[in-house]
């Protein structure tokens, strides 16, 4: 069967391979699964239930949950009866969300829990085109998703293939609203065609099928992970559900995943964490893991790295990585996709270089969401770029370096804003990213920056911040670093230490730690000379007008909750500016 709208997905999977597992969550410590008729069963149900609610085909249905099969189930529900599905991150404002409930007229809201159905009656106090609200957990004194399905009849699913048969590929699916860095939240407006023919054209990259299964724990109200789990279902992969973000390692070992998906900010923290623990072991043990980590550092796709590489990488997998790999849960892997921020290099040599298969790709909401990324296959995949464009679309690099892009795959527009629109898309039809790049002879495509956080320095000296800030990350000792400096006299630095690596390194130099104070041990000398020493390591590597001269050390993680990062994890550098005008005043004082 043609596939056109996104709830035709499921019907043919169960065409061509249903599964017994398609959908999988946990439950009081249990596995739940759904197999595909069941699916397309409850689907169907909840889409009738909204239709005996009075909502009608291009109303707007908000959803703010956890991922969850609930979250896919009430999507593809709202989907089937031709609603417009509004996702809201559970981590938004209660300011941001009753402007999203406003802005696009919500009718509708299903949340997860007490916590986000108590944040949503707050905001329905001032939103008064939300009517109806609905929980996936039982919450006291609110109604479940599961009250207004419907047992699907010949009837019903008379009026549902009715409603369906009136619904084209080209007609609005979903608005996102992408939380930006600064300013109003933007509505993405997309189309079924935009999402599918973004999953078809992206799919042979990724080498998995039916006989596979996968571990989902991203945020689906973001595109990158809602657009996978369509790519799931139409491979056939059964979808298993991670419980939290904070059960992803007990899970990865549960489900023991052919393939997943990831962001930057987690593989650093798992690369930090095997680095920690092979050190640890101490005397020949950890000089084998020295040895075998620096080989995975020099991996290489398309077996570059020739025949006495490959040797030695046998032995190494046969001692370290293999372990590694078994500890984990990632013996299975044989895809793992990152997206949302740039993937620092030495990441994806490592993971390959251990045996858990990982490419880069880069995409924006605007572009439903993936541009380009990197393949498993022989000549598909280059470490330090975000891969070759996908079918059907299209790359231009502007004469000031800026990435535009064509294909079917691009937003319809910004909801009731066709200035922004405009602005966004040119008359030629070319969508302006925002971001600066190369493409190389083999259409290789590298990120360098953005084009809005580039700026200069006193001295008229260009400066670009992701670049330095990737570098900084790169030591063991730096979790996390805003590089600031806009027209001053040097770039400087904001940094958060790895506490973790940090306090280990202290105990092994004879210090006295006090694990829960960080605040008093960014202050100590010592410290402050380890950082010095990391900084100035990495400055080598830059010209002397991009090196950091001087920086602050912060005694708190930068957070979602915190304001310092949008819910794709990308840094405010307007609101962290502000928040820490007072640090970055010291540095240049």
């Amino acid at each position: 069967m043609e596939i056109k709208r996104l709830f035709d997905f499921f019907p043919y999977q169960n065409e061509k391979y249903p599964q017994g597992d398609a959908l999988a969550g946990k439950n009081n410590g249990v596995w739940e699964t759904l197999s595909t008729q069941q699916v397309m069963e409850e689907t169907d149900g909840l889409a009738l239930g909204l239709l005996r609610l009075g909502l009608v085909k291009g109303d707007m249905i908000a959803l703010i949950s956890d991922t969850s099969v609930e979250w896919t189930l009430a999507d593809l529900a709202i989907l089937k009866m031709g609603g417009i599905n509004v996702p809201l991150y559970p981590t938004s404002s209660e300011e941001d969300i009753t402007y999203i409930l406003n802005h696009a007229e919500v009718k509708a809201c299903f949340c997860q829990n007490e916590d986000l159905y108590q944040k949503i009656v707050r905001c329905k106090e001032n939103s008064p085109s939300l009517q109806h609200v609905y929980t996936f957990r039982e919450v006291k004194g609110a109604q479940t998703y599961k009250e207004i399905q419907v047992q699907p009849t010949a009837e019903g699913r008379e009026e549902l293939a009715r409603i369906q048969g009136g619904i084209d590929g080209k007609d609005l699916a979903t608005i996102i609203y992408t939380s930006g860095t600064t300013g109003r939240p933007k509505g993405v407006m997309l189309s079924h065609e935009n999402i599918v023919s973004n999953v078809l054209a992206a799919i042979d990259r990724l080498p998995v099928d039916h006989r596979h299964t996968a571990l989902t724990f991203l945020p689906m109200s973001h595109i990158f992970e809602r657009m996978i789990i369509y790519m799931y279902i139409f491979r056939g992969i059964s979808i298993y559900y991670a419980e939290s973000i904070e059960k992803i390692g007990d899970n990865l070992k549960e489900v023991r995943p052919h393939v997943f998906t990831a962001v930057p900010r987690l593989l650093e923290k798992v690369f930090d964490k095997v680095q920690t623990g092979g050190m640890a072991k101490g005397g020949f043990a950890t000089k084998i893991f020295k040895w075998a980590s620096n080989l995975a550092m020099q991996w290489q796709p398309d077996g570059q790295n020739g025949a006495f590489y490959g040797m030695q990488h046998g032995l190494a997998d046969k001692l370290v990585f293999s372990k590694i790999r078994a500890k984990a849960g990632l013996d299975r892997v044989i895809a793992c996709a990152s997206g949302s921020a740039a993937l620092q290099p030495r990441l994806g040599h490592f993971f390959n270089g251990i045996g858990v298969p990982l490419s880069e790709g880069y995409g924006l909401t605007e572009t439903s969401p993936v541009i380009s990324v990197n393949g498993f296959d022989r000549g598909e995949m280059k470490i330090g770029t975000v891969g070759q464009v996908i079918n059907g679309g299209t790359v231009k690099i502007a004469e000031d370096g800026e990435i535009l892009y064509k294909g079917p795959n691009l937003m319809l527009g910004y909801y009731k804003n066709p200035e922004m629109t405009a602005e966004a898309i040119d008359a030629e039809g070319w969508f302006h990213t925002g971001d600066i790049g190369v493409m190389d002879a083999q259409g290789f495509l590298k990120i360098t920056d953005r084009k809005k956080e580039m700026w200069k320095t006193s001295g008229g000296k260009y400066i670009s911040p992701q670049v330095l800030e990737n570098k900084l990350k790169e030591s063991r000792f730096i979790e996390q670093v805003v590089v600031v400096g806009d027209n001053e006299r040097f770039p400087g630095a904001l940094i958060v230490p790895n506490f973790t690596v940090l306090y280990e390194w202290l105990e092994s130099e004879g210090e006295r730690v006090a694990r829960d104070m960080p605040a008093a041990t960014i202050v100590m000398d010592k410290v402050k000379a380890k950082m010095q020493a990391e900084v100035e390591a990495i400055n080598q590597g830059f010209g002397k007008w991009e090196q950091i001269k001087k920086f602050e050390l912060l005694p708190t993680e930068m957070s979602i909750a915190n304001g310092e990062l949008t819910p794709s994890l990308k840094l405010k550098r307007k609101f962290i500016n502000e928040k820490y005008k007072a640090e970055i005043a010291k540095i240049y004082a």
